[in-house]
């Protein structure tokens, strides 16, 4: 009965214009998305939110370290570790960022599937936000860079991306990057996840640092300063019960219930509500009681008092135009890297390395890191936790739109989703990022000169903490192997050649077609101009694999009756003669 309900609910947006907006399985609309169902996309938003939400406070927690625009005029102590005014003023600007966070993340996303039809989540960049915090700014502002200063040099660079995405450039070299690096960026992308998912800040603890190893087997017990208690590895109940919701997710997911990451999120965090046990994430501790009594307010709303519009563009010292140039190209390769990752992973990626709604979806990331720079966060991004959505069945704008929604929700109910525990959330982005990985199969792992590249972008991501850092060495040792081995060709009259240089993949080069070079606006202004008609090259494109799809459907049917009429029949046996 239920399911019947759900089937009509979901027939009849398909069949709205709602449905033919956001292209859903039998809406009519070009290039539906095969398997965007109301009531999944629903589900998926909620996944994405849930996986999210950590953001909220993890986020003013980070950037409140920077001081924002308090002032410390304690000379006996710098940075006013123990000056009471100053941290009164702190504690207001800790709530104005949990506001400014939702605020933004809600904006961007929406934006993101309004206008893009994606299923991504936009919020400010973790990595970013400490980037911002701790190198431009300082702790407590104890650099020359003022936190006014710094929010000028995003809002800068937000517009700069918009002009670069709006001339179609961002879109221009993200087609550049080789196929391999692309598909080895979705893996990559996996194990960050499950490295991140792994560790105390936003995971299950299972994996700690080490001053001799760098990281080793961690999921110990914790004292007042958040050291690890010698011979208490792995009997830490937060790593348990994390451990319990990555096996539940798992169970379910292999059950193929539907919202089984969102199921395994909620069953460990209300069983960490629960005060009095050992993995509650309300210990009976100074800490825990501050958490708890917000916890309780449930529903508040805290306008922002401090951090909106405080821009200061006397961009006059060379330290904030590093830091832009820095903030730059960080997002250019985190946001292309994300993008591109979840369009495969949701199957929306064309075989020229496009998808639907490219240009439309950096113009909206980029738009957000100005709009975020107004509220006073950091660079805002595209979330590789958005996978989490994808992986519950989430095609459409609808999933950002309804994760979005929750955003605003969590402007007055910031106590309970501020309240998600990392040890809820980090099994969902072990099981995402196993997921991701899979993608490695599709890489050239035949010719050494894409198999190297490949490895060193899946390598780099979790091992350097940046989606960035690992495309740039993924693209800078492709440029240097395969442009190396060019240049000797060149130079050797073609005698010194890899013998199996027919396996190489092939680049990509219609990233120098017009088609390609320029963004669809333009082209239609030319083909306006030169009285023809303007064909959207995907349009084409999905014709042509939609033919080559039927071609392959008639040659199976034909082997398949071939098959029958071979094997099939039956000789008659001849009469026995007495």
């Amino acid at each position: 009965m239920a399911g019947s309900i759900l089937e009509r609910i979901n027939q009849s947006v398909a069949q709205s214009k709602v449905g033919k907006y956001f292209r859903l399985e039998g809406s009519g609309a070009r290039r539906e998305r095969v398997g965007s169902k109301f009531t999944t996309e629903i589900r998926a938003g909620l996944t994405t939110f849930v996986t999210m939400a950590y953001i909220i406070s993890v986020n003013a927690l980070i950037v409140m370290d920077s001081g924002g625009p308090c002032v410390c005029e304690n000379e006996a102590d710098p940075v006013c570790l123990t000056d009471p005014a100053y941290n009164e003023c702190l504690a207001i600007l800790k709530l104005d960022l949990i506001t400014a966070t939702a605020a933004i993340a809600c904006i961007s996303t929406f934006l993101m599937g309004l206008f893009a039809n994606l299923p991504i989540g936009l919020a400010p960049g973790m990595g970013l936000n400490a980037y911002f915090t701790y190198t431009v700014i300082g702790f407590h502002g104890s650099n020359k860079i003022t936190y006014e200063t710094a929010l000028a040099a995003v809002f800068v660079e937000g517009l700069l991306f918009v002009l670069l995405s709006f001339f179609g450039v961002r879109q221009w070299l993200a087609r550049l990057i080789p196929q391999s690096i692309k598909i080895a960026s979705g893996a990559g992308i996996g194990l960050y996840l499950c490295f991140i998912g792994m560790q105390t800040s936003a995971g299950i603890g299972l994996i700690g640092g080490d001053a001799a190893t760098l990281v080793h087997l961690d999921g110990c017990n914790r004292d007042a300063k958040g050291a690890c208690i010698d011979g208490t590895h792995m009997r830490s109940p937060t790593t348990w019960i994390g451990i319990f919701g990555f096996i539940l997710i798992s169970i379910l997911l292999t059950l193929r219930v539907k919202g089984a990451v969102l199921y395994g999120i909620l069953a460990v965090s209300i069983l960490s509500w629960i005060r009095g046990t050992d993995f509650t994430y309300f210990p009976y501790t100074p800490a825990g009681e501050a958490s708890f009594d917000y916890f309780k307010k449930v529903v508040t709303f805290h306008p922002i008092q401090m951090t909106f519009a405080k821009m200061n563009f006397a961009l006059d010292n060379h330290e904030i135009w590093i830091a832009l140039i820095t903030f730059l190209y960080v997002d250019i390769m985190d946001t292309t890297g994300t993008l591109y990752s979840m369009a495969k992973f949701g199957g929306y990626m064309y075989r020229n390395g496009d998808f639907d709604g490219s240009t439309a979806a950096f113009l909206c990331d980029a738009s957000s890191i100005t709009l975020g720079a107004l509220f006073g966060v950091p660079p805002v991004t595209a979330y590789i936790e958005s996978g989490a959505g994808i992986t519950e069945g989430g095609r459409t704008g609808l999933t950002s739109i309804f994760t979005a929604f929750l955003f605003f929700i969590s402007l007055f109910f910031s106590p309970i989703f501020a309240s998600f525990p990392p040890w809820a959330t980090g099994p969902a982005l072990i099981v995402v990022g196993s997921m991701m990985a899979k993608s490695v199969q599709s890489i050239n792992w035949n010719y050494v000169g894409d198999a190297i590249p490949a490895f060193l972008t899946i390598a780099l991501m979790p091992l350097s903490y940046s989606i960035s850092y690992g495309l740039i060495a993924g693209i800078g040792s492709y440029a240097a192997i395969n442009g190396s081995i060019y240049l000797l060709e060149l130079i050797s009259g073609g005698r010194i050649t890899p013998s199996d240089k027919d396996l190489k993949e092939h680049w990509n080069n219609e990233g120098f077609t017009v088609e390609n070079v320029l963004p669809a606006w333009m082209q239609i202004i030319i083909c306006k101009m030169n009285g023809t008609t303007y064909v959207d090259p995907l349009d084409k494109m999905e014709e042509e694999e939609r033919l080559e799809r039927e071609l392959a459907a008639r040659a199976d049917a034909v082997d398949a009756k071939i098959e029958i009429d071979t094997h099939g029949a039956q000789p008659a046996l001849a009469p026995v003669e007495h």
